[in-house]
């Protein structure tokens, strides 16, 4: 904070109230003219916004600064509100975003996006927001910055489940440089809060050790008193802040209509007459014609990373992936000498691995407990504060059960690393409810995200020393079960200490030419016994190894489809996997041949992962068997 209860004085606090009037009138002005948007909750929440920017530590001409307060806007539908406050703060030209708002190829869109300056974080997707705030604030903490990160949430908000996980997180990690505003003017899209779903938000907080303020929303004075103390406090705190919707427009208050709808250009009229503003649309509607589209880019300096990567670890014996991944990381942490490496783990420390990083770096392992979907936020928005941040978890809990959260981490341009054990049919006597067989399915709509699976454990020690580089989000899939070393046609290891990861390249673990076999992850041990086995029956199976299935190799295709006939051998729903991806990228790439998929084709049962490979067909005997009849 910049600014104490001194340096604003009651003659400062009448400009505010006078600029908020402005704000009201620019939120009106904007609906109004692309018909559509939230001015009701945007014009309860201007008064605490516009203060907040005038006493928190920001600058509009550095609206990146690394020791700025962290302000983050959960309830992103007042975008009106936001737009209007920052621009009247010198962020960029207010008349632009009135002109634009909500117009196709503006950056100032229905909901917050960063590409508007002063804009931390994509919102909108409500109840996400404080558990991004705890990861700014944690971050950071961290890095030993003695700043502030704000939280403005709506009421209604209040109901989502992931809220409570984030309250307990920052109270366990006592966050005392967080603050939660909450705009609790009583009414939601559908009415009442109370009738729509009773909830005690003061109650609520006060339970999970947090310090909560109750002011009048409206109130400058109680406003500025009350920031000044929660920043104060030993604890993170929530201001509850009683309010009116439609504040300061007599036909718009208290109604929940407004909600969500625009007035009218002749309610505009009357309104801006009650605000005392100058009724100037026609300015705005040709402004609004003469927008030119322009490319949105955020303003992110994406930059790899600069850490000692180590030595290889290669092992000899079987074991499982999950293992190799716990040494890499754990490794790689023994050997930097900065703190940019972090890991968050939900209560599954013991099987995703991840103890002997924490032995190490105790202080940057976080254990969140079973808070999946808060989890996933706060280590997303933690690595946008240059961190390496590492999400382990279960496929079904951190992928399928996670995915809202990842897509929102994605659209932010995070830098989050997932690593996902226990997917596929793999994870065995859990069952169906545990086997997670859709991960590259439900992943492969993020546009941002790389998802890389290894196929052993020397693979994948070499994967997470990549990762370990790279900027940007990585999913990293693996089974559960302990796998054989892969090894070449000479019996040498074949991902040993000179293999180089390269992103999107194709391993070609056996050569043939009468058919060619393409596998991922688990499967890929199995592949090579197949081809082994078939080659004693007089068939030649080249045997490709794909880690990075959304990126195929081309030359690996052009080389398969000489053969003329092409498996596919997942652990993976056959419908959305690796299968899916090498017949898309044939098609693109003009390629005609006898093409067969082989992956799971239904939920499975509990029982052991070997006998379920045999009852799909999946084992090595069946697919022998398969590939022989199909030749």
């Amino acid at each position: 904070m910049k600014i104490s209860k001194s340096d604003l004085s009651i003659e400062k606090l009448k400009e505010i109230q006078k600029q908020a009037d402005q704000a009201r009138g620019a939120i009106l002005k904007m609906t109004t003219l692309a018909g559509s948007g939230h001015p009701g909750g945007s014009m309860s929440t201007i008064d605490f916004l516009l203060m907040l920017l005038h006493m928190a530590n920001i600058n509009p001409e550095k609206p990146k600064w690394e020791k700025r307060d962290r302000i983050i806007i959960s309830h992103g539908h007042v975008s009106p509100a936001a737009y209007s406050a920052l621009g009247l703060m010198g962020f960029f030209d207010l008349d632009d975003a009135i002109s634009q708002f909500r117009l196709a190829g503006s950056k100032f869109e229905g909901h917050v996006e960063p590409a508007v300056p002063g804009i931390e974080w994509a919102s909108g997707n409500l109840g996400q927001g404080l558990s991004a705030g705890c990861g700014f604030a944690l971050g950071c903490k961290l890095k030993n910055i003695h700043n502030h990160t704000f939280v403005l949430m709506g009421d209604g908000e209040q109901q989502k489940g992931q809220i409570s996980e984030a309250r307990r997180f920052a109270a366990k990690y006592r966050l005392k440089n967080i603050t939660a505003f909450v705009d609790y003017n009583n009414l939601q899209i559908s009415g009442k809060t109370e009738k729509i779903m009773p909830q005690n938000i003061l109650e609520n907080y006060i339970s999970d050790g947090w310090g909560v303020i109750e002011i009048d929303g409206h109130d400058l004075v109680e406003i500025r008193d009350a920031i000044v103390d929660a920043v104060c406090h030993d604890k993170p705190t929530l201001i509850l802040a009683h309010t009116t919707m439609g504040k300061g427009v007599s036909f718009m208050e208290n109604k929940e209509k407004y909600h969500g709808s625009a007035i009218s250009e002749e309610q505009l009229n009357a309104a801006l007459k009650e605000l005392r503003l100058e009724n100037d649309l026609d300015k705005y509607k040709k402004l609004r014609s003469q927008f030119k589209i322009y490319s949105q880019t955020h303003n992110n300096v994406n930059v790899d990373f600069k850490m000692k990567t180590g030595d290889p670890i290669v092992y000899k014996e079987t074991t499982d992936n999950r293992s190799a991944w716990g040494n890499a990381i754990a490794d790689i942490a023994s050997i930097n000498d900065n703190t940019q490496i972090a890991v968050f783990d939900c209560d599954l420390q013991g099987s995703v691995k991840t103890k002997k990083f924490e032995s190490i770096l105790p202080h940057n392992f976080f254990q969140g407990g079973i808070m999946e979907h808060n989890i996933a936020v706060v280590a997303g928005a933690m690595s946008k504060e240059g961190f390496q941040v590492f999400f382990a978890d279960f496929g079904v809990f951190g992928v399928d059960e996670t995915f809202n959260q990842h897509r929102l981490n994605d659209i932010n341009k995070t830098n989050l690393k997932v690593v996902t054990t226990h997917v596929g049919l793999d994870v065995g006597e859990d069952g169906k409810t545990h086997q997670c067989i859709d991960y590259l399915g439900v992943m492969k709509n993020l546009y941002h995200f790389k998802t890389i699976i290894p196929a052993d454990p020397n693979q994948t020690d070499h994967i997470i020393r990549h990762i370990i580089q790279k900027y940007g989000n990585f999913l990293v899939p693996m089974g559960r079960s302990k796998l054989e070393i892969i090894k070449d046609n000479k019996g040498n290891i074949f991902f040993d200490k000179d293999y180089k990861f390269k992103y999107g390249k194709a391993d070609l673990l056996r050569d043939g030419k009468d058919c060619a076999l393409f596998v991922m992850g688990t499967m890929t041990g199995k592949a090579v016994e197949i081809a082994d086995t078939l080659k004693g029956n007089n068939v030649s199976v080249q045997v490709w190894n794909i880690s990075c299935p959304n990126d195929i190799d081309k030359e690996s295709l052009k080389k398969a489809a000489k053969t003329n006939v092409i498996f596919t051998y997942e652990d993976h729903n056959v419908n959305t996997g690796l299968g899916n991806s090498i017949a898309d990228k044939m098609m693109q790439m003009g390629f005609s041949c006898k093409f067969y998929k082989f992956g799971v084709e239904d939920y499975s049962f509990s029982g052991k992962s070997s006998d379920l490979f045999k009852f799909y067909g999946l084992d090595v005997n069946s697919m022998v068997k398969n590939i022989k009849n199909i030749l």
